[in-house]
């Protein structure tokens, strides 16, 4: 399934998906069966449309729980949770994100210097290593745009300890072909899996478990030979503390007096998960899909990125009956609002990584002229501050959450 880059193609894979959110995910969420035609049946698949703010995580938490109890959704209430702690882990930390920029430049030259690490790279990234299910992954990933969750974990734990590559590498590779490449959820996962998000505690891939949970693929099982069964976890000498978060305000329309203008981004690319307590008075869309890594950014990963911030300007656009601009990189944001007669922007919250890395510059010197009204969710403000470290100090609000966002399904 190559997943269209609209609102309406969200609302439909949530649609059908939503009978199997309960019970039938809790039991079937960790087989990787392969791409299917019509979407895979044991996961939602939504985290494309997530990553680009085609449908929201209260929307699709409203959805399943008016179909499922929340018992017997935990496992997939507690999956939307974990975009969420990532997220928010990482504003209290965004050195992490800093640093693996700096780390991941650092080791990308080093590829360039030596020709046996080249080698070893090419042969990941285009799946050539000999061991069957990483090279699967890997052409996969490449040929979809999307890998399953389960998949993602056997796929780094093997470049990390049995392949021995620099894991910032391997998140890299994921950033330019992953169609919900984020950089909360990417960086993290591939430091958990390392052993340095939670300290110490890494994640081997073992050929049994892979044998088993993709025995429902259309040719069987896949093989996973000589991987490392007792590597040490990763360590680091950097300790990343927690800064305070300096969250915005709920947004009200005293806030947005007309005429403003909304900025639609890789990262909130349609207006109705926004909630917008007024209309705006011009839209315009900021697609920077090439800003996620030095290399070249997959067509998958680009085409949808750009289509979604495309699809979501027209649809603006014609909700609001006002004009929709694009603002290309290298063109002043000032200008642009200065053309339109238009002094104020609301912009939905930038988060830490590469969008933040694209836009903020540019939106910086408006936001010091108090010309910047930024969007940020309910869930996110309310979830955030439970981010503190591991994810158990998330999971154990989440009714609490869910009531305080009033996310009940009734």
């Amino acid at each position: 399934m190559t997943p269209h880059p609209t609102r309406a193609a969200a609302l439909a894979r949530l649609a059908q998906f939503l009978p199997a959110a309960g019970r039938r995910y809790a039991e079937t969420r960790n087989a990787d069966d392969g791409p299917a035609s019509g979407g895979r049946s044991n996961v939602s698949e939504l985290s494309p449309w997530l990553h680009a703010g085609l449908i929201g995580e209260p929307e699709v938490l409203e959805a399943v729980l008016g179909q499922h109890s929340p018992r017997a959704a935990e496992k997939f209430i507690a999956e939307v949770f974990w975009r969420i702690y990532f997220k928010g882990y990482l504003e209290q930390r965004p050195a992490i994100w800093d640093d693996y920029c700096t780390g991941r430049d650092g080791a990308l030259a080093a590829v360039a210097r030596n020709a046996g690490l080249q080698r070893a790279y090419a042969e990941a990234t285009e799946g050539r290593t000999g061991i069957e299910a990483f090279d699967v992954w890997a052409q996969e990933l490449i040929q979809t745009g999307y890998l399953h969750n389960h998949a993602r974990m056997w796929f780094a734990s093997i470049w990390i300890f049995t392949l021995k590559l620099d894991w910032r590498l391997g998140a890299d590779f994921f950033l330019r072909h992953l169609m919900d490449g984020d950089a909360a959820s990417n960086t993290l996962s591939w430091r958990w899996v390392a052993g340095l998000h939670t300290k110490g505690k890494h994640y081997l891939a073992r050929a049994d478990n892979i044998a088993r949970y993709t025995a429902g693929r259309p040719g069987g099982a896949l093989a996973a030979d000589g991987l490392a069964e007792d590597a040490e976890p990763l360590s680091e000498a950097q300790d990343y503390g927690r800064q305070k978060l300096d969250l915005p305000a709920p947004v009200n329309a005293a806030d947005l007096a007309p005429p403003f203008a909304l900025l639609l981004h890789d990262e909130a690319a349609h207006h109705a998960p926004l909630a917008l307590p007024a209309a705006p008075a011009l839209v315009i869309g900021a697609a920077r899909p090439g800003v996620r890594a030095p290399g070249t950014v997959g067509a998958l990963a680009t085409g949808f990125a750009n289509g979604a911030v495309a699809s979501g300007m027209a649809e603006a656009a014609t909700a609001f009956a006002c004009p929709a601009t694009e603002w290309r990189a290298g063109d002043p944001l000032a200008a642009l609002l200065a053309e339109a007669g238009v002094s104020r922007i609301a912009v939905p919250h930038l988060p830490t990584g590469w969008t933040r890395d694209a836009l903020w510059p540019d939106i910086a010197p408006l936001a010091a002229q108090g010309r910047v009204v930024t969007i940020l969710g309910d869930l996110d403000r309310a979830t955030w501050p439970h981010a503190k470290a591991g994810f158990f100090g998330v999971a154990k609000a989440m009714d609490s959450l869910l009531a305080e966002c009033a996310i009940t399904g009734a």
